[in-house]
């Protein structure tokens, strides 16, 4: 299998302990979203989990330890965008930190499992197009010779989104200004020598140089691990999503960057309220196995082919 650390939250940024202390003893759980007593066992043992791909704007946590990652091929989706505080307010500087971070990791693990992601995108009064031609260029050159790929997505509005970011007041992009900012992200990104490949995205932006993409992607999974894999889609994201099947082992409303946009935090408070029942040494992300939950064993195998 493949672990997903995490679409729910930012476990390198905030919980990496928990997730360390999970590999040393061989297994977590995770409470499905739907039914807050269901909770699944995972085991965490190299012979079944063939790789794991981390999501993260902030990976410090992960760095003094990467060596415990030494039996678990990995790769790192890291999300850098030009926004400011207003829209990401819990986020370290980008040029003094997070840049710097980010050569760190890739000059550790090497450029092609570092992906940068530029995502969300959105246009408002002071994130114009203009605004993001810039500061993707200027991304972008920090990061040459440390990334091989760029992944770009534009805004979703989901119901919560559009209520926590009402106050930046975005405007609809329609699919030819989308097209055109793509466009322009492509030239600057085979400037700098990188892949860029979309998320999730319904518009075809092939035509301006984006090729779709997997955020899961089993090629280069394949490649990272030195083995073919089975596994097909993931049948439970969104129809776009191209990417392969994983098990996810995160939970929502508990990261605390409180990015304005995201789509898995109710709320800043929610997030808060439900990170101070963290304990690293859990069995589950910031929660308790309680005597009314029924944990059951996640049937799990490897992907590898012989």
């Amino acid at each position: 299998m493949i672990l997903s650390v995490s679409r729910r939250t930012d476990i390198p940024n905030y919980y990496a302990d928990w997730f360390y202390n999970r590999l040393q003893e061989g297994f977590l759980c995770v409470r499905n979203p739907m039914n807050a007593h269901q909770v699944s066992r995972i085991s965490l043992s190299p012979a079944v989990v063939d790789g794991i791909v981390f999501w993260t704007k902030n990976p410090a946590g992960l760095l003094s330890r990467l060596d415990e990652l030494g039996a678990y091929p990995y790769y790192v989706q890291f999300t850098l965008t030009g926004y400011g505080r207003d829209v990401e307010p819990g986020l370290p500087d980008k040029r003094g930190v997070l840049i710097p971070v980010f050569r760190e990791l890739a000059a550790i693990t090497g450029p092609r499992r570092v992906i940068w992601r530029y995502d969300p995108v959105f246009i408002s009064d002071r994130y114009t197009a203009a605004y993001h031609r810039k500061a993707f260029a200027e991304i972008a050159a920090a990061l040459s010779g440390y990334t091989e790929r760029v992944v770009i997505s534009f805004l979703d509005y989901y119901k919560k989104t559009e209520r926590n970011t009402a106050a930046l007041h975005i405007a609809r992009i329609s699919e030819k200004e989308m097209s055109a900012l793509a466009g322009a992200f492509a030239a600057v990104a085979r400037t700098y020598g990188m892949e860029i490949t979309s998320c999730a995205e319904p518009y075809d932006l092939q035509r301006v140089g984006v090729k779709q993409g997997s955020c899961i992607d089993k090629a280069l999974l394949e490649d990272v691990i030195g083995r073919r894999l089975t596994g097909g889609k993931d049948k439970s994201q969104r129809p776009a999503c191209g990417c392969m099947e994983s098990v996810e082992v995160g939970t929502y409303h508990t990261c605390m960057a409180g990015c304005r946009y995201c789509y898995a935090n109710h709320s800043p408070e929610a997030a808060r309220k439900n990170a101070e029942a963290y304990d690293p040494h859990s069995p589950i992300l910031c929660g308790r196995i309680g005597p009314q939950d029924r944990v059951t064993e996640r049937k799990v195998k490897s992907l590898k082919t012989l």
